[in-house]
Parts: structure tokens; sequence; C-alpha cells
């Protein structure tokens, strides 16, 4: 059964893209999951990152499932309609004021690449293979799919693997920027927590207004909601948090933060 699978432990919760007799491609229904599963963990105060990874060790997404695509995709409306659940899918890690992980092993192809661009930071193993293959199906890829490739790895990378299709390694997809980190596939799982120990542990609305001071910073000037991030950097200089930040330092002691 194709589905989002969501699984918690502690402050950490992944959720896992389960295909995988297709190597976890993702269906039409899936696509339109990946939002409200994503608000719905963004919304739960214990949840303070989110993990997205590939169900197996095969894969970490495919890309779409093209077998849907003549039925869901054959029409001009229905493409349109195909197209705007996709773009809901990748910008749900953006919505979220939590960091979203990529924790990617194997195939990462298309859609798949789509979607770990999306997410904040991607954590990978030694043995994963990347591609981007539109030009390969006669696909158009959106601008603001683009513009995601050209915030992570610049405009000569994203030209190269859009404009050749070719596959590209693990080593390859780190000296491009893609990657944060390449670990060699039986540690990844551990790579991924440990990072995610580290983030779990710092204080949520500090976190929260780093990322959105990120989001606004890749925006055009005309977008950006600066007012906001400032405001979110002041309410961490109010918070319970700051104060108890200053005593654990003082103290010499670990901080315990609440996200208030």
């Amino acid at each position: 059964m194709a589905e989002l699978i969501t699984r918690r432990a502690g402050a950490v919760a992944t959720v896992l893209f389960s295909n995988p007799e297709k190597l976890n491609a993702v269906t039409f229904d899936m696509w339109n999951a990946v939002a409200p599963t994503l608000a719905a963990l963004d919304a739960d105060p214990a949840v303070r990152v989110i993990v997205i990874a590939g169900d197996g060790d095969k894969a970490f997404i495919s890309g779409a499932d093209i077998s849907q695509f003549e039925k869901l995709r054959g029409t001009a409306e229905a493409q349109t309609e195909y197209n705007k659940a996709v773009e809901r899918a990748y910008l749900a890690p953006t919505n979220c004021s939590k960091p979203v992980i990529a924790r990617i092993r194997g195939i990462c192809i298309g859609g798949g690449l789509g979607f770990a661009a999306a997410c904040d930071l991607r954590i990978c193993a030694d043995d994963t293979v990347f591609r981007m293959p539109a030009a390969r199906l006669g696909l158009g890829y959106s601008p603001a799919g683009v513009r995601r490739f050209m915030n992570v790895i610049g405009a000569a990378n994203t030209s190269d693997i859009f404009f050749t299709a070719r596959k590209f390694d693990a080593a390859e997809a780190s000296r491009m920027g893609f990657v944060s980190q390449v670990v060699p596939a039986g540690q990844l799982e551990q790579a991924v927590a440990e990072t995610c120990a580290l983030i779990a542990e710092n204080a949520p609305l500090t976190v929260a207004a780093a990322k959105f001071a990120v989001q606004q910073a890749l925006k055009d000037p005309a977008e950006r909601d600066m007012a906001k991030a400032v405001r979110m950097v002041e309410t961490c200089f109010a918070s319970a948090d700051h104060t108890e930040g200053r005593k654990a330092f003082m103290e010499k002691r670990k901080p315990s933060f609440g996200g208030r």
C-alpha cells in the first residue's frame, strides 16, 4: 500500500514515504497527504524536528508514480491539478516552523530530489544515487522548483543536473552543497538522530526565528516579511527560554527549554 507513515520518538517525528514495491514512488494521494501531515506535526508542541525518509533501504523517493500519469496528467486540466498537489507538498517543509531534515539513502530521483531540495537539511548515505530526469521524460519543471534548486546548489549546478539529466553520486552532491553530510549507509540513521538531538535540545523559538529569517533571505525583496522576522527575534529575547538559557549558562548546566 502506497502511503505516508508517521513515527515518533521523543521530540523527533519521522515521515516515511512508503511504496517499497515501486521504490517509494509518490502517488497522487501521497502528494496530497504531505501538507496536512507536516502541518499536524508542526502544530504539535512535543515535536521539535521532522525527518523525511523513504521506507526501506533501497530508495528515498524514486520520483512520482509514472503509472498514474496517463490517467491523472493526461489533459491540461488534470495536469494543472496534479501539479498543484505536488507544489503544495514541496511547500510543506517551508511552511513548517520546525526544521525538516531529509534522510536520504539509495535512489533519490525526480520528485524525490525536488522534495529533498525543499527540506532544510539533507543528510545522505554514501550509496545514494541522485538524478533529475525531467529532460528525459519531456516534463517541464516549474520555475519555483528550479529556484529551489538554485537556492541550494546555485545556478551552474542546477543547469548541469537539469540540462544533462545525468546521475550523480553522494560525493558530488556534497561538492555541490546539496547535502550537508555523507555517511556510510549503516550509520545514516544514527547520524541523522545525532543531528536531531542537537536541534531538539536547543531553544525552539530561536530555531524557528532562524529558519524564518533564512526563508525570507531566499525570497525576492518584495515578498519578504522582515517585520515578522524581527518580531520573532524580539519574542526570543522576551521569552522564558532566554531567561533559562542565561541561568543555565551561569550555573554551568544544560538548559531545559520549553518553547515559551
